[in-house]
């Protein structure tokens, strides 16, 4: 199994689901006793961008090509031949492409021919041709060759045919003054079947009997079925589902018969990206109303959706993927998406990442913890964790041992040997949000909810949105894409919106422009009172910590601890204004050293203030020494807690010592509410070191 493809072992592994779907263990080919018999359910995992479900598949098919006929197709990526006729849509080509994937003999397997289905796509590809457009016929047809060589590879791939479909055509043109589907179609298979299809092929026609009104006359049926095709519609649609269970036929077909039974080992697997996409679900339901009228097949498909809650799946067994590794029950009731296992990818464990880290770092010269604060702030999403660890893993040497989260999105990574380096966060944020306007979609990321970034949308963004609400539109199409939400955070996913702000700070390079412009349009946004935690957050942001240590000092006394502790984590969650870290480690200063050179780099400044080794450049005028030493014991909790929790940073033991200490301290001088600050002196370093969100109530253990 491929080293890159971690967390996955319950669909890999010997009697994994993989094998006990397809008869087949991923590795040897031993077989391996079917779950469902000959009912077996169409599985599609489910998952947002970035949780691997195109590699899932890509390995799928490393593990079972030449041993079983065997097809992947993207459902959101099929390409239209350039001047094609009518009788090509996404359907159709996609059956084609299927068709051809699935025909060739493999190691293992033998090869499989595609009669009925070949038949068909003859009969659609006619509709519409013209005596005038003689060319654009001659192009269809020999599109279809790879279908028709596997009825017969000599014939198929030749030309003769063609010429001679061509020729009968004619003749009927002469007697007709009008293209007519039915017609065509008839003259076209006739030829078909008389050029390419051997004595024991041409029965295959008579399965087109069951189509609609053909009463058991396999041409009338193609007739019948270009001209519903022809018409479009419902009519259309029923015939695009018999193509499909032509194709499912075909493949049914190749593994029974007296001549062909034993001789083939599992089942053929269709393996469908993108499913979630109209094309998925003309290719699935089809097959699943055959399963569910009682008709059986030999094909296994294993779909992806990026949408959980899919109509297309409104019935299905729902099961999280360690649950799959020994049994995945699907029951099938009344509805046809009951036939449907929809198995939910899961997060990567810290174990996982580590394990990726060790691949690309195995000298394990980056920091100890790095692995998992990567795993921190990709949620374990594999595609964020394993290109952040091979960026790791490409650090120059001198940089690895300083590394951290942040400081390898300003890295770049080299993903091929014949393309150049690319810059990591560019890079990775494609790949969450491909085909985005990134730089409109970092703006509103700095915001909290909609009416803050509806906001910045008319103030920041004007213009950019001429079909209404700019901050609605992105709203939807962060939800279509299964992206979380947030009460706190507008792009609440910690991963995507950290790489927005990344791109917010340093899209217009050192100058920070708009990040600055951003975040004061926020902080003027909050009122004084109700919104002032809103307001000290953006301030720190924007590198201005003193009004938020006076508020936490002014607001210390009032008997609602609890809530105190609230906004000091949540004002301490803002973006820190990062500059770029071009060394691997920590955050310059931009102060001169004593050889008076600039950007010296130094470990992060929040570190030395949460310590008590930067003291302020000013305090507050008018402070006794009892206030003094509060502002500034709440000044280095302020900074601890913002450093400890950034998913950008990693955790610093002596800092969370630091933290703990403060707290304490501060629960000895509060009248009234020292519980709760001694709970947290207690809890907070806990989730630092469990690598969780700061609980409150501290007291609780959950994490929330």
């Amino acid at each position: 199994m491929d080293r890159e493809l971690y967390g996955r072992e319950a669909v890999f592994q010997d009697s994994g689901l993989a094998a006990r779907l397809t008869g087949l263990a991923p590795e040897g080919f031993a077989r391996t006793a079917y779950e469902h018999g000959d009912d077996p359910p169409v599985t599609v995992f489910t998952g947002g961008r970035g949780m691997g479900k195109t590699v899932l598949l890509k390995q799928l098919r490393n593990a079972y090509k030449g041993a079983t006929p065997l097809a992947l197709l993207d459902c959101a990526h099929i390409e239209p031949p350039a001047d094609h006729g009518p009788g090509w849509n996404p359907l159709t080509g996609a059956l084609a492409e299927l068709a051809g994937q699935l025909a060739p003999r493999g190691f293992a397997s033998a090869p499989v021919e595609f009669p009925r289905l070949s038949l068909g796509l003859v009969a659609v590809a006619s509709t519409s041709w013209s005596r005038e457009d003689e060319e654009r016929a001659r192009h269809d047809l020999q599109r279809l060759g790879p279908v028709l060589a596997s009825v017969d590879a000599a014939k198929g791939a030749g030309a003769t045919w063609v010429t001679k479909v061509l020729s009968k055509l004619a003749a009927n043109f002469a007697e007709a003054t009008a293209p007519m589907a039915g017609l065509l179609a008839e003259a076209t298979v006739e030829t078909v079947l008389e050029e390419v299809f051997g004595r024991s092929q041409r029965r295959s026609e008579s399965w087109y009997g069951n189509y609609r009104n053909a009463g058991g006359r396999g041409k009338i049926g193609l007739q019948y079925l270009a001209n519903d095709f022809e018409q479009g519609g419902r009519r259309r649609q029923e015939a695009e589902s018999f193509l499909v269970g032509a194709l499912v036929e075909d493949l049914y077909r190749a593994y029974t018969g007296l001549l062909r039974a034993g001789a083939r080992r599992g089942r053929p697997v269709l393996l469908l990206d993108n499913a979630h996409v109209p094309l998925g679900r003309r290719l699935i339901e089809p097959i699943l109303r055959d399963r569910a009228a009682g008709r059986r097949d030999r094909v296994v498909v294993f779909a992806t959706s990026r949408v959980r809650e899919h109509e297309g799946m409104r019935r299905a067994t729902r099961l999280r993927l360690p649950e799959t590794a020994r049994l995945a029950p699907c029951p099938r009731g009344t509805d046809i998406t009951s036939g449907i296992l929809a198995v939910e990818l899961t997060p990567l464990s810290p174990a996982h990442a580590q394990s990726a880290f060790d691949r690309h770092d195995p000298a394990g010269r980056t920091p100890a913890d790095l692995a998992r604060g990567v795993h921190r702030l990709a949620g374990g999403r594999p595609l964020g964790v394993t290109l952040l660890s091979r960026a790791a893993g490409e650090a120059p040497a001198e940089l690895r041992s300083s590394l951290t989260p942040g400081a390898l999105l300003d890295l770049t990574v080299e993903l091929r040997e014949d393309t150049p380096p690319v810059p990591v966060a560019p890079t990775l944020l494609e790949e969450l949000l491909p085909g985005e306007p990134h730089g409109r979609l970092a703006v509103l990321a700095a915001a909290h909810d909609e009416t803050s970034a509806r906001l910045l949308a008319h103030t920041r963004l004007p213009g950019e949105s001429p079909d209404g609400d700019m901050a609605l539109e992105v709203r939807d199409r962060l939800r279509a894409e299964g992206w979380p939400t947030s009460p706190e955070h507008f792009v609440a996913d910690p991963l995507l919106r950290a790489l927005l702000l990344h791109r917010l700070r340093f899209e217009d390079g050192e100058t920070y422009a708009t990040w600055r412009a951003v975040h004061e349009t926020l902080h003027q946004h909050y009122d004084q009172e109700s919104g002032l935690p809103h307001r000290l957050h953006h301030e720190l942001a924007l590198g201005r910590t003193g009004q938020a240590v006076t508020h936490l000092r002014v607001t210390f006394p009032r008997p609602d601890v609890e809530d105190w502790l609230g906004r000091l984590r949540f004002i301490a969650s803002a973006p820190y204004p990062r500059t770029r870290d071009r060394t691997g480690g920590g955050e310059r200063t931009g102060s001169r050293d004593r050889s008076g050179s600039r950007d010296r780099t130094v470990p992060d400044p929040r570190r030395a203030v949460a310590l008590g080794q930067l003291p302020p450049d000013r305090l507050p005028a008018g402070l006794d020494s009892e206030a003094t030493e509060l502002h500034l014991r709440l000044r280095r909790l302020l900074h601890a807690v913002w450093l400890l929790t950034d998913p950008l940073a990693l955790p610093d033991e002596e800092v969370t010592e630091k933290l703990a200490h403060e707290l304490r301290q501060l629960s000895g001088r509060h009248l009234t509410g020292n519980r709760p600050l001694w709970d947290a002196a207690t809890h907070w370093p806990t989730d630092i070191r469990a690598w969780r969100e700061l609980s409150l109530p501290p007291s609780r253990e959950d994490g929330v």
